[in-house]
Formats: structure tokens, sequence, C-alpha cells
């Protein structure tokens, strides 16, 4: 049974408690057990969380969802881009898959409310990782 670590954004709640429960259906449906659920206050602070939970030797993968809206000026781009980044950097430097299912940048509430399956998809990538990649 692949174990997994799930971090969730809570800024945009309403939104990311749907992806949360699409998340935690997808593991159902896979078989995998969520061992582990750190709540950040938003996906800028998702790498910290990740990184935790890497390290920890039960913890196969993690699976981080969120949701950055858009608004007046550019802060949603740079939310992201320093999000993605750093949880790229977490999954290599740890040896261990990390899931991007933050929705955004660019997108209204509405767009984001129709995307909250993308938490299911990164429990669903996290899975398939772990089941692709070759032991270390």
């Amino acid at each position: 049974m692949t174990a997994l670590g799930l971090v969730v954004a809570q800024f945009n709640g309403p939104i990311t408690e749907e992806m949360e429960a699409s998340a935690r259906e997808a593991a159902a449906n896979a078989g995998a057990e969520i061992v582990e659920t750190i709540r950040v206050p938003g996906a800028y602070d998702a790498p910290l969380a990740a990184d935790r939970l890497a390290r920890r030797d039960e913890v196969d993968a993690v699976a981080v969802i969120g949701a950055i809206i858009t608004g007046d000026t550019d802060h949603d781009q740079v939310i992201a881009d320093a999000a993605a980044g750093r949880l790229a950097d977490v999954s290599i430097e740890r040896d261990t898959p990390v899931t991007l299912g933050v929705i955004g940048p660019g997108m209204s509430a509405a767009e984001a409310r129709e995307r909250t399956g993308k938490g299911a998809d990164a429990v669903e990538g996290a899975v398939t990782l772990v089941d692709a990649l070759p032991d270390p």
C-alpha cells in the first residue's frame, strides 16, 4: 500500500476543501493511505510542509493541493511560480515524489471551482510515480 502525505493550502478554503475530498476519495480508490495531512495557510507555504513529510521514512510520496486565484496584480503568478519551483526542488532533493495539485494562477474563483478534481489528480499522480520509479 502506498503511504501518502497530503499538504492542503487553506487559502480559498471552500475550493481546497473540495479538492481535499477528491484527493481522499482518489486515495481510497487507489488503495493508498494518507498517513498525515498538514494544513498550511496558502500555496506559497506548501514547500516546507511537503519537505517535512518527504523526510519521513513511512511516506512514499506527497500530494500538494491548493488554489491560486487571480487578483488585480501579478501576485498570483509570483506565488504559483515560487511554490511550483520549490515543490519540484523538494521532490528531487528528498528523492520522493511530490505532486502539484495546485490550481491556478490566472483563474477566477468560478474557474477554480470547476477544477476541484485536481486534488484527485495529485493523488493519482503520486501513486503512479511510486509504482513507476525503481528503488534507488
